[in-house]
């Protein structure tokens, strides 16, 4: 049987998810509370290490956001994003986050608002509690953690040209070595944290799709029977989507989704409290602005009451959100070249927490009105039954049966969205990102999938698997603070490699032919033009430099193509990237203003042509029609020269000798 899968990595990582889950299922209990053990002792003792990290993710993001850096592209200078605005939106947020809003977006307001830890203040301040943690847990430092990693898997990969696996975010501090067992155990990690995520989701999303159903009498009862119905209803979907690819079924999966999610939260919006809601979320926005600092800082030291919640609330979150972040980044960054890091940065942070806040402050603050005005109660006391809290704040706004019905529908879509990626994401760890994979892959990982979720659900496992998922969470956020070193160690050497100045030695314009010079500025060139001049004056400096070259014992070629709008010289080089000094005809449309001026020369059309250099680095090029043939070979000496400096500087041996070859 044809397979992409590599052995060093599916056999440990299959080992170890079998193990653990069929441990998980044999022995629930024990295993269940050996796991709690060490989780309570990680969040009690080790609780800074989630707080320090995820401040330092944000504070390193933001700096990137509004330095230089920001302008680097994920791949070369020239780039084009694969995906427009929308698609890419709606993809990395069906994956980041969706299918947690459809089970929190009602449960998680509600339960801080009737939270023993709120319980002493007057229900005005419960309210606001609740709105401003929930914004809390669901904004700019959840979505920080998932940049950390997409933005350093995007870089890597688009950049240097290195596998999308973690094991590439190593490679400015492991160098080769990521090729060999370090690079295999990283990629072990990942696959397994992204394997254990997507099955207690599985597991916990079935759960509320069946309480769902049961409401609404589809079916009768909350059974394990239906349970196995709808994973392998589920299961089947996501497969179906994965084999179709990321252009097809997981983008059109996400763009159906986000418009129902957004057509049913301006249901909710405009048929529920509208008043109380717009005017909340205006000072829940507010109150979080404020309080943004010390809400990343707080760990609640001096409050001994609410340490218990801090521990069960903040921490789980940055510790799931963190045990998450390899699938989720490895996701976003499969979608994300062509971006800058400024505009991956402000759209992963950004827009997802503003459309976060909003769903929140609809669905959770309708809620916590309705249970003071028309539910009394009644919504609150199901605070910690959060399968059915959705469906229950349904009943209090109009068409409930439908609305209701469409929930489960956007559930199952957002479930198929987050497993399908999660397919995908899974085959592409195991095969080091071969392009093309056998079908049979993606059934293996579906089935794999279904059957240890039943598994875990049936023998009541699944806790503690979410447990073991939330303990690896620790020593991932120290590997994310590697992540932040390997990836500001390349930043710099790319930007220095990029802005490095030529030498003092380049030769400027002479003014010996300047009347010449000055016909050209104020002429504009047709095509034929253009091709004159790089066929006789452009082709003819290349062939003498070509032949100065040959002479000097390098080896150097002209390319034509047999195009008369275009040549090149490359010079080769066995360990970086081979110099490449090419000119190109261009076009651009004159402005009419500069047609119309009586003080220039008669211009006939309305579009002008020029020779553009370009380089084999992908560096902005420059207009050249004003060169000479000797200036010309002088332009190329020095780029030359500039090329030999960089590649004999040992700190830019890690940028320059990873693309060796690949142009």
């Amino acid at each position: 049987m044809v397979t992409t899968l590599k052995k060093g990595i599916i056999f440990p990582s299959l080992i170890f998810i079998l193990g653990i889950s069929f441990i998980s299922v044999f022995f629930p209990q024990v295993t269940e509370q050996l796991l709690n053990s060490i989780k309570q002792f990680i969040f009690v003792n080790l609780n800074w290490i989630y707080i320090w990290s995820v401040t330092i993710f944000v504070i390193f993001l933001v700096y990137l956001t509004f330095s230089d850096y920001g302008k680097i592209k994920l791949g070369r200078n020239d780039s084009k994003p694969e995906y427009s605005f929308f698609s890419w939106m709606s993809m990395l947020f069906a994956a980041g986050m969706g299918i947690g809003l459809m089970y929190f977006g009602v449960a998680e307001p509600m339960q801080h608002y009737s939270s023993e830890a709120f319980a002493s203040g007057h229900y005005i301040n419960r309210a606001k509690n609740a709105q401003l943690y929930t914004f809390f847990h669901w904004g700019i430092h959840a979505w920080a953690i998932y940049a950390v990693v997409g933005l350093s898997l995007a870089y890597f990969t688009y950049r240097y040209r290195l596998p999308l696996s973690l094991r590439s975010c190593f490679y400015p501090l492991l160098k080769n070595k990521i090729n060999g067992n370090w690079g295999n155990a990283i990629d072990v990690f990942a696959l397994c944290s992204t394997f254990f995520g997507i099955t207690t989701t599985l597991g916990f999303g079935v759960v509320q799709i069946n309480s769902g159903l049961q409401i609404l009498h589809v079916i009768p009862e909350n059974s394990f029977t239906y349970q196995v119905i709808i994973v392998a209803v589920l299961v089947s979907l996501s497969v179906l989507s994965a084999v179709s690819g990321v252009d097809k079924g997981i983008k059109i999966l996400s763009n159906v989704n986000i418009i129902s999610v957004i057509c049913l939260l301006l249901f909710v919006l405009f048929l529920g409290p509208t008043v109380y809601v717009i005017a909340s979320f205006t000072e829940g926005l507010g109150n979080y602005i404020n309080s943004f600092f010390s809400l990343t800082f707080n760990t609640h030291i001096y409050e001994k009451d609410t340490l218990p919640w801090f521990y069960d609330w903040t921490i789980l979150y940055w510790a799931w959100w963190i045990s998450w972040s390899p699938y989720v980044g490895l996701f976003i960054a499969k979608i994300s070249k062509g971006r800058t890091i400024r505009e991956f940065i402000m759209a992963v942070l950004v827009l997802p927490t503003v459309f976060n806040f909003i769903w929140m402050s609809v669905f959770g603050n309708s809620a916590i009105w309705f249970d003071l005005t028309t539910a009394k109660g009644a919504l609150s006391q199901l605070a910690s039954n959060p399968d059915m809290l959705m469906f229950r704040f349904l009943d209090y706004l109009p068409l409930t049966t439908l609305i209701s019905f469409v929930v489960i529908g956007i559930i199952i879509i957002f479930f198929v969205t987050s497993a399908d990626s999660g397919i995908f994401v899974m085959n592409s760890i195991a095969t080091e990102n071969a392009p093309k994979s056998p079908k049979w892959q993606m059934v293996f990982w579906g089935i794999l999938l279904a059957a240890l979720a039943l598994l875990l659900l049936n023998a009541g496992g699944l806790k503690a698997l979410q447990t073991m998922t939330l303990i690896t969470a620790l020593p991932f956020a120290l590997i994310m603070i590697v992540f932040i070193v390997s990836l500001m160690k390349a930043l710099v050497i790319d930007r220095n490699y990029y802005e490095k100045d030529f030498s003092a030695s380049s030769i400027p314009w002479t003014g010996v032919i300047w009347k010449q010079r000055l016909k050209q500025i104020v002429s504009f060139k047709d095509l034929p033009a253009v091709e004159h001049f790089i066929h006789h004056t452009v082709k003819s400096a290349f062939t003498e430099l070509k032949d100065e070259f040959m002479n000097n014992g390098i080896e150097a070629k002209l390319n034509t193509w047999d195009d008369p709008a275009a040549v090149e010289i490359e010079i080769r080089h066995d360990v970086v990237n081979n110099f490449v000094y090419g000119v190109k005809s261009h076009s651009k449309t004159i402005s009419e203003s500069v047609i119309k001026d009586d003080n220039l020369p008669d211009i006939d059309e309305s579009k002008t042509y020029y020779p553009k250099a370009y380089f084999g680095d992908a560096r902005e090029g420059y207009d050249v029609q004003y060169f000479t043939k000797d200036e010309l070979i002088s332009d190329v000496l020095k780029h030359y020269e500039r090329f030999l400096e960089i590649i004999s500087d040992e700190g830019n041996e890690m940028f320059i000798s990873i693309n060796a070859g690949k142009r």
